[in-house]
């Protein structure tokens, strides 16, 4: 009696070793990877002065106070809206990119992919270029290959080290905080975020590097909602390229009779186009193309960081790094061959070349409504934000009133209403405030524990004070149910002032 025997759904891991390349692409990266990387390790180091209350630090994410501080500005726990703003700037930026440029955040900024150059390479630092490392994967285990591997490996640690080290440097004063994790005083808190930083790092960057890409992150699968026959991407034109053949054929091609080469020449041309083998234009006799400029050279998988082979069209591992355009111009260049057989283009421009038309100049491609449309919504909540951060007061007040009881009646026939009140000082020194009232009724207000009524707030914190509105016996304010009240805090030191309204519950309430 036979068994079936059900398939497995898993696909081991095929190891991928990317071939060093040169190229205006290469070097593109590489100078996005050093200010990405520059940005995040040097930035909790830069100062800016905060006071006698804060650490010195131009970017700090204050948890104990709750409150974000960049350079000059200062994003305190009500003002969530700011971050959320530019959070949707990032995602309204990222479907402008998308839509134009197709995957160029990840192939160029994502930082799974700028770790993972940085481990590459260190790497062929260490192992050498795709050949030798093929060489050491495929080898037996040696004190050689253990020391490599153990280098390699020490290195991509550091790596991993460095970077939770400067996760955690955001969150306190990076100086004090390195003393600390040194002399093993810091917060457990601060080991436990390094060492998991530490550890996604070195394996992210070090073993799952294409997987991360593939299955653990969503865009692949969104981008193709972002992306349409006008999006510049890379791809092959295979109608150049195919058939593929080796450059010794085509050199051989090149002695051919002159129909042949005629034949040759429209169809580079674009004059007519073909799919396996195809007749030419009117006037030159019908011969088979021989070779197309593609010489299956395997340089553009190769170097490949996904592994793919872009001839085979677009592919959802692709992230659009350029390195197998810098790869197949390479080779082109050494055969005396037109650049661009791999290329960022459009699939309407690759239909209109395959018929022999000339392409659309790039910011056509760019300026279309889609992308139009991204940017309008992008700028508008930019210039929101930034006249939100302009228009907010430098001092702001809230006020709950004591419900129970809502009034109190002193011996003396007095009615008291008690307030709890907040003072948020957002300036980079200590202020003083004094407390004063408006409303259609005559009221007498005191602060608890204030002299003369002064509230003083430390720098960039919020004070608190119990203050008691009064209401002499008879008054209007006594006898009626509720009045209108307004409370205000002047800085002394600048005269700005703010209010909050609030209401005054007498006896008939």
């Amino acid at each position: 009696m036979s068994q079936s025997t059900t398939p497995s759904l898993y696909a081991a891991r095929e190891p991928i070793f990317p071939r060093r390349v040169s190229g205006k692409f290469r070097t593109l990266k590489w100078a996005i990877m050093a200010v990405t990387l520059g940005i995040y390790y040097l930035t909790p180091w830069i100062r800016w002065d905060r006071g006698p209350e804060l650490p010195d630090q131009a970017v700090l994410v204050d948890m104990a106070g709750r409150r974000f501080f960049f350079f000059w500005i200062e994003i305190w726990p009500h003002e969530f809206y700011f971050v959320a703003g530019l959070l949707i700037m990032a995602g309204l930026g990222l479907f402008l990119f998308t839509s134009a440029l197709g995957r160029v955040w990840c192939g160029y900024a994502c930082p799974q992919t700028v770790w993972t150059d940085l481990f590459i390479l260190t790497e062929r630092w260490v192992e050498g270029d795709r050949n030798a490392r093929v060489r050491l994967w495929n080898a037996p285990w040696s004190l050689n290959k253990a020391r490599l591997r153990l280098t390699k490996w020490a290195i991509w640690l550091a790596i991993g080290v460095a970077t939770g080290g400067a996760w955690v440097f955001y969150f306190a004063d990076a100086p004090t905080l390195l003393r600390e994790l040194v002399a093993g005083q810091a917060h457990p808190v601060a080991y436990g975020t390094v060492l998991t930083l530490t550890a996604t790092t070195f394996l992210f960057g070090g073993f799952f590097r294409e997987q991360i890409c593939i299955y653990a992150c969503p865009w692949p699968r969104i981008q193709s909602a972002m992306m349409d026959e006008e999006t510049i991407t890379i791809g092959y034109r295979d109608w150049r390229g195919e058939p593929r053949g080796k450059a010794s054929k085509a050199r051989a091609a090149a002695g051919q009779p002159p129909a042949f080469r005629a034949q040759e020449a429209a169809l580079a041309s674009g004059a007519v186009t073909f799919a396996g083998v195809e007749p030419v234009a009117a006037g030159v006799a019908a011969a088979p193309r021989l070779v197309g400029d593609c010489v299956d050279c395997m340089a553009c998988v190769n170097v490949c960081p996904m592994g793919i082979d872009i001839r085979n069209g677009q592919q959802m591992e692709c992230i659009t790094c350029g390195l197998c355009i810098d790869a197949c111009d390479e080779v082109m260049d050494k055969l005396g061959r037109e650049r661009g057989l791999i290329d960022y283009f459009t699939l309407k421009d690759e239909q209109v070349e395959r018929a022999g038309g000339k392409a659309k100049k790039i910011w056509r491609h760019i300026l279309r409504p889609r992308t139009i449309l991204y940017t309008g919504l992008w700028s508008l909540v930019g210039v929101g934000l930034i006249v939100a951060l302009f228009i907010r007061p430098a001092i702001e007040v809230d006020v709950s009133p004591v419900r129970n009881p809502l009034y109190i009646t002193l011996s003396d026939g007095t009615i008291r209403n008690a307030y709890d009140l907040r003072i948020r000082n957002k300036h980079g020194e200590e202020r003083r405030f004094s407390l004063s009232y408006s409303a259609e009724a005559d009221l007498d207000v005191a602060v608890e524990g204030a002299e003369n009524g002064i509230i003083t707030v430390p720098a960039d914190q919020t004070g608190d004070a119990r203050v008691y509105v009064e209401a002499s016996p008879g008054s209007t304010a006594a006898e009626a149910g509720r009045t209108d009240l307004r409370l205000w805090i002047t800085d002394l030191a600048d005269a700005e002032r703010a209010s909050v309204d609030t209401l005054f519950n007498g006896k008939a309430d």
